[in-house]
C-alpha cells in the first residue's frame, strides 16, 4: 500500500480539484492501490469540487451505420475480420436518425451520440452526417458521433455543422493495444484526437476494461488519457461486453471493485471531466452501479442498445436514481 514514500506523496493534487498533465504510470497505479475508503474519499471530495455529486448527465447511442467494419477490435461484433460478426448495414437516412433522436429527448436524454462502424468515413456519407447533426441541434440537443479517425479537414467539416462531441477512444494501454487492435496505430487515435481539437470540438475519450489487460495496462490507459494536453470533456469507462464470435468472448470477469477503482482514477486524475459509466452496465448489479456514482461517475448512457450491446432498460434506471436520491440534467427521465 502507497506510504510516505509512495509517489503520491510528494503531492497535494490527490485532495485538491488542480488539473494535471503530467501523471505518471506510477501514480496511477498508487491510486489504484489505495484503500478501498481513502480511495473513494479523495475521488468523492474532487468530485464535489467541481460536480453536483447528486446529477447525472443522461446520453442515449444509436448506431447509425452497423457492422462490416475493416478494423480487426478484438472486442468488437461489428468487424467484419470476427466470425458470427453483426450483419452490415447500410447509412441510416437522416430522417430516421431525427425520429430516433426526438424518442430519445422525450425519454429524457439531452446529448444523442450516432456511431458508424467506419475506419474513416467517406466524403459523400460525412455529408449526411453533417445533415444528421444539423438536424438533432435543431431539437435542442447536444451532439456526438464516433465515426473512426477523422482527418483535419473532415474535423472542422463537423464542427461547421455543429458538432459539440466526438468519441473516439484509445481503449487501452499504449503498450497492450497491439494485443486488441492491428488495422490502426495508437498514434493514428492520438492524430484523431487531435484534429478534433485543433477544429474546437469538444472530445469524448476513455476505454475499456476487462480486454485481457494486467493492472499496470489500466494504469497506463488512465494515464494516457490523463497526459493528454486537455482532458476529454467526456470520459467513458466501459466494462467489456463479451459478444461470441469475437476474439474476446472468453475474456475472465473483471472484479466489479476493481472496475469501481477505475472510475475513481478517472475522476482524481481528470476532475473536470464528465466520467461514464458507459457499456457493461447490463452485467452490473444496483449496488456497484451506486459505487461508481459514488466514485466520481456522473453520466449514463441511456436506452435498451449501446450501438450492437444491451443497455439496462429505463425503468431500472429511473428506479435506481430514485432509490440513490439523484437526478439527471435537462428534462430528466420519465417516471416509473
Amino acid at each position: 500500500m502507497p506510504d510516505g514514500s509512495s509517489p503520491l506523496a510528494h503531492s497535494s493534487v490527490t485532495s485538491s480539484s488542480e488539473v494535471r498533465h503530467d501523471w505518471t504510470v506510477a501514480e496511477v497505479q498508487a491510486l489504484l492501490d489505495l484503500p478501498f475508503p481513502e480511495l473513494m474519499f479523495r475521488a468523492q471530495t474532487l468530485h464535489r469540487a467541481t460536480f453536483d455529486p447528486t446529477e447525472i448527465q443522461i446520453s442515449t447511442l444509436l448506431s447509425i451505420k452497423t457492422g462490416g467494419c475493416p478494423e480487426d477490435c478484438a472486442y468488437c461484433p461489428q468487424s467484419a475480420k470476427h466470425e458470427q460478426g453483426v450483419k452490415a448495414d447500410k447509412l441510416m437516412a437522416v430522417e430516421a436518425v431525427l425520429t430516433e433522436a426526438k424518442k430519445a429527448k422525450t425519454a429524457g436524454a439531452s446529448r444523442f451520440c450516432m456511431g458508424a462502424a467506419w475506419r474513416s468515413p467517406k466524403e459523400r456519407d460525412l455529408d449526411t452526417v453533417c445533415a444528421m447533426i444539423e438536424g438533432v441541434k435543431q431539437l435542442g440537443m447536444e451532439t456526438c458521433v464516433t465515426l473512426g479517425m477523422l482527418d483535419n479537414a473532415q474535423a472542422h467539416k463537423l464542427h461547421d455543422a455543429g458538432l459539440d462531441y466526438y468519441n473516439h477512444n484509445l481503449d487501452t494501454s499504449p503498450e497492450y493495444y497491439g494485443e486488441i487492435i492491428s488495422t490502426r496505430t495508437y498514434q493514428e487515435r492520438l492524430d484523431t484526437l487531435s484534429n478534433v481539437r485543433d477544429a474546437g470540438i469538444n472530445v469524448c475519450c476513455g476505454g475499456i476494461v476487462g480486454l485481457g489487460e494486467n493492472e499496470s495496462d489500466r494504469a497506463g490507459l488512465i494515464t494516457a488519457l490523463a497526459t493528454l494536453p486537455a482532458h476529454p470533456e467526456s470520459v467513458p469507462i466501459n466494462l467489456l461486453v463479451k459478444v461470441e464470435g469475437t476474439p474476446l468472448a472468453k475474456a475472465d470477469e473483471v472484479e466489479p471493485l476493481d472496475f469501481v477503482r477505475m472510475i475513481a482514477a478517472a475522476r482524481i486524475t481528470m476532475p473536470k471531466s464528465r466520467v461514464r459509466l458507459a457499456a457493461g452496465r447490463e452485467n452490473m448489479s444496483d449496488e456497484t452501479q451506486a459505487l461508481c456514482f459514488l466514485a466520481g461517475a456522473n453520466s449514463i448512457f441511456y436506452g435498451e442498445r449501446l450501438l450492437t450491446t444491451p443497455n439496462p432498460q429505463a425503468m431500472r434506471d429511473r428506479a435506481l436514481l430514485d432509490k440513490l436520491g439523484m437526478h439527471t440534467t435537462g428534462i430528466g427521465l420519465p417516471s416509473a
